[in-house]
């Protein structure tokens, strides 16, 4: 009886719900128990179990409205101990949607749910909305402008998570202006300009950021021209982000002005201090930090290059638990809080050179401690932060490497180099992962 019960569900919801990712993962469990009250789900592993936790809501809120009742939703993990043990990954590749948003070069941490709307950019986020509803329907390109640091990219991004949520086929792909250009260059120079074409022609949904890169280079801008029809002509969407108005791109060629004009063009504007506030709060969420909102008003307040709030949170944040205690993160950040470290001590304008400070500044940033940064821990988390922090060090504190393996508690100078060098070929081969060690750089202020 249970299993038809589930059985139904997950055919409702192929039927009925959108996000075909969230339904294959579903897919994926085993349902254990169903009482009046709770339903229980066996999880294929541990991974599936953290990604379902984040949907219990939503996936709660669909199985009450299938069965008409009342139900709490329980996930677990439990191995089959008479099946034989396979090592796999936490997720099959076409399954995961970290992977997917990794291949299209999205930074995972963009979302419409946590991207802060107010009158500065509401007209920019409904577009944005319907685009990911509708690919090639709705306002296409979509080319939306504004300053640094106003949620361009974020927004962006979020189209394209969007859309690989509801349909892991879709072909979705994030690409920078320079990076397009460098691609191109690269494609002519070893006689791969087939292999380049077939990448960007025969994409769902191309977002390029700094489209204005293109401007001025003639074989650059011949090329993106074929691309863009090729796109557009096959159905799919464009999205252009730039940092001023079309008409303000000198050096783009008519041809290309005449088509980027021929969708929506929606601005940004700097955020205001209500979306300030509100960018802190969901800063603080996403960072497990408790805040108060007189406190991050006041930052809101004081701080506004919308870049830099989140540096100020987490500079206040690791300031606060290094004064109170290390391993004590259930303190709230109030008023006081900020008066004493944003103030007196100018957290968000001073230059970190202190190993130990940047440890807890790194480790509130992925929501970890830094008693688990220097442990024997290899999650995986723990581990790239840990060369994260290896790799900040050297290149930004030119420590040495004995010095850098004893404030990590590693056992040699070998295992650094490997963290450096791991780091130094993500930031060179994935912009989403460049962005983030960006983000921490100027949050340290190094």
């Amino acid at each position: 009886m249970l299993g038809l019960v589930w059985r139904n569900f997950l055919s409702f919801l192929e039927k009925n719900y959108e996000n075909r990712f969230l339904v294959n993962l579903l897919k994926q469990t085993l349902p254990v128990s169903l009482t009046e009250k709770n339903l229980v789900l066996n999880c294929k592993n541990q991974a599936i179990k953290i990604y379902l936790e984040k949907k219990q809501r939503e996936i709660e809120k669909n199985f009450n409205s299938f069965t008409q009742s009342k139900i709490s939703l329980e996930l677990i993990v439990v191995e089959n101990k008479n099946k034989k043990k396979i090592v796999e990954p936490l997720f099959y590749y076409q399954n995961t949607l970290i992977n997917l948003l990794e291949k299209a070069n999205i930074n995972d941490h963009y979302s419409f749910e946590n991207f802060a709307v107010s009158s500065s950019n509401h007209v920019a986020f409904a577009a944005a909305q319907a685009v990911s509803e509708k690919l090639g329907k709705n306002y296409n390109p979509l080319f939306i402008y504004g300053s640094v640091g106003v949620g361009k990219t974020h927004l962006a991004c979020a189209i394209g998570r969007r859309v690989l949520e509801k349909n892991q086929d879709k072909k979705v792909f994030f690409c920078p202006g320079d990076q397009f250009t460098n691609e191109l260059i690269e494609s002519i120079k070893n006689k791969s300009t087939a292999n380049f074409r077939k990448k960007y022609r025969y994409l769902d949904l191309l977002i390029v950021d700094d489209i204005q890169f293109i401007a001025g280079k003639q074989t650059v801008q011949e090329e993106f021209f074929h691309t863009f029809n090729s796109v557009i002509s096959r159905g799919g969407q464009i999205v252009l982000i730039s940092d001023r108005p079309l008409m303000e791109i000198k050096n783009l060629e008519d041809r290309l002005r005449s088509r980027f004009a021929g969708g929506l063009t929606v601005d940004i504007q700097p955020p205001d201090f209500e979306l300030r506030t509100a960018i802190i709060l969901i800063k603080a969420k996403e960072k497990n930090i408790n805040i108060d909102i007189e406190a991050a008003k006041m930052i809101a307040e004081k701080v506004t290059d919308a870049r830099s709030l989140e540096g100020t949170l987490i500079s206040i944040y690791a300031k606060m638990i290094n004064s109170i205690n290390a391993n004590d993160q259930t303190q709230i950040i109030n008023v006081n809080e900020v008066k004493k470290h944003l103030f007196s001590d100018r957290l968000e304008e001073r230059k970190r050179t202190d190993p130990e400070e940047i440890i807890k500044v790194v480790a509130s940033f992925y929501n970890l401690k830094p008693s688990q940064i220097k442990s024997n821990q290899r999650n995986s988390t723990i581990a790239q932060t840990r060369q994260i922090l290896m790799f900040l060090f050297r290149q930004k504190l030119n420590l040495t490497l004995e010095k850098i393996a004893s404030l990590l508690k590693r056992k040699d100078h070998t295992t650094v180099i490997h963290g450096v060098n791991k780091i130094l070929h993500l930031t060179t081969t994935n912009q989403a992962f460049k962005e983030e060690i960006d983000r921490l750089i100027k949050i340290l202020n190094l």
